[in-house]
C-alpha cells in the first residue's frame, strides 16, 4: 500500500480580490513525481509555497494541508527539515564559489564538517559540477546555476524535493540532463513535487499531474490517462484560412475541429483520415502530429499553456 507524503483538502488562497488558489485537493505518494501543469498565473507556485509555509492558506477556509503528517501553519520547521526547495529564481550568493554556497547552506541543518564535505563531493559528481567546485557563481552558465540550486536543495538528503519551474530558460540538452537526475532521485526514494508550463517536461517525468487554470483544478491523473481520456490520438494543424478552403469536404465529418486565433486543429483517432485531409492541402502549410498535453489543456480551457492569464 502506497504511503501518502502530502494530503491537501479544499485549500484556498486569496490576495485581495485575486483568487490564486480555489478549493484545491490532491494527494502525493511517496517516491513519485507529482506535477502542477498550467500557464503563468495559474496558482502553481502559490500552492507550492503553502506546502512549506512560505505562504499561508486562507484563515477562513476549512481546508487542510498535511506534509509528512505536519500542518505547515504550526510545523514549518519540521517540514523544511525534511524538504529541499528549488525556487523559480536564482538566489545563489554571487560573491561565493560553488563549494562555499553549499557549505553555508549546510549550516542551516547543523551538519558536521566531515559529513558536509562528503555530501558536497557526492552532489557535485551527481549533478556533473565537480570541475566547477571552485568557480564563482557569476562564472557559471544558466544550466550550471540551476543544477547547483538542485544540489543545494539536496544537501540535507531530503525526503521531499520541491522544484518551481526547474528548467525554465534552459536549452534542451541541459533540460534532459536535469530530467535524468530527477528520475534517479525518484528511484532512490525521493518524492518530487514540481511546477511547470512545459508539456513535454510534465509528460516525461511526472507520475501524476494536476492541471490548473485560474487557481482551480481542471483535471488530474497520469499523463497518459489524461491524454487518452480527454482528446483524440492525432491532430492536424493548419492555418484557418486553409481550413476554410476545405471545410466542405466529407472527410471532415470524421474529425473534431478546434480553432485558436489564426490556427485550426482537426482531431481524430484515425491517422489515415487526417492524412487524407492533408492531401487536400498544399505542401508545407500543415503539421500532422500526435496529440499532447497542451491539446488537453486547450480543449478544457480554450487557452494555450503559454498564454498569459
Amino acid at each position: 500500500m502506497s504511503t501518502k507524503v502530502i494530503t491537501v483538502r479544499d485549500v484556498s488562497k486569496t490576495f485581495g480580490r485575486v483568487h490564486a488558489v480555489c478549493d484545491l485537493s490532491f494527494e502525493v505518494e511517496e517516491a513519485t513525481c507529482f506535477g502542477f501543469l498550467g500557464p503563468n498565473g495559474a496558482g502553481k507556485t502559490t500552492m507550492m509555497k503553502m506546502l512549506y509555509a512560505k505562504c499561508r492558506r486562507d484563515e477562513n477556509c476549512d481546508g487542510t494541508i498535511s506534509v509528512f503528517g505536519f500542518d505547515p501553519r504550526a510545523h514549518q520547521l519540521e517540514i523544511k527539515y525534511l524538504s529541499g526547495v528549488v525556487p523559480q529564481d536564482n538566489n545563489l550568493d554571487e560573491e561565493l564559489n560553488v563549494v562555499q554556497n553549499l557549505t553555508i547552506y549546510s549550516k542551516f541543518y547543523d551538519m558536521p564538517s566531515v559529513r558536509t564535505n562528503k555530501r558536497i563531493d557526492s552532489l557535485l559528481d551527481f549533478l556533473e559540477l565537480a570541475d566547477k567546485r571552485e568557480s564563482k557563481i557569476r562564472e557559471l552558465s544558466g544550466g550550471m546555476k540551476r543544477r547547483l540550486l538542485i544540489a543545494r536543495a539536496l544537501i540535507n538528503n531530503p525526503r521531499l524535493l520541491i522544484l518551481d519551474e526547474p528548467t525554465t530558460g534552459l536549452d534542451p540538452q541541459v533540460r534532459r540532463l536535469i530530467w535524468d537526475k530527477l528520475g534517479q532521485l525518484k528511484k532512490d526514494g525521493t518524492t518530487i513535487l514540481l511546477t511547470t508550463h512545459y508539456m513535454e517536461e510534465a509528460f516525461q517525468i511526472c507520475d501524476k499531474l494536476l492541471i490548473m487554470h485560474k487557481g482551480r483544478k481542471i483535471m488530474q491523473g497520469t499523463p497518459r490517462n489524461l491524454l487518452s481520456e480527454n482528446t483524440e490520438a492525432y491532430v492536424l494543424e493548419l492555418p484557418r484560412i486553409e481550413y476554410i478552403k476545405i471545410r466542405d469536404s466529407y472527410l471532415l465529418n470524421h474529425t473534431r475541429l478546434e480553432e485558436s486565433g489564426e490556427t485550426a486543429r482537426l482531431f481524430s483517432d484515425d491517422m489515415d483520415t487526417l492524412k487524407a485531409v492533408s492531401d487536400l492541402l498544399k505542401v508545407g502549410c500543415f503539421h500532422l502530429r500526435q496529440s499532447n498535453l497542451e491539446d488537453v489543456f486547450l480543449k478544457a480551457t480554450g487557452r494555450r499553456l503559454n498564454d498569459r492569464q
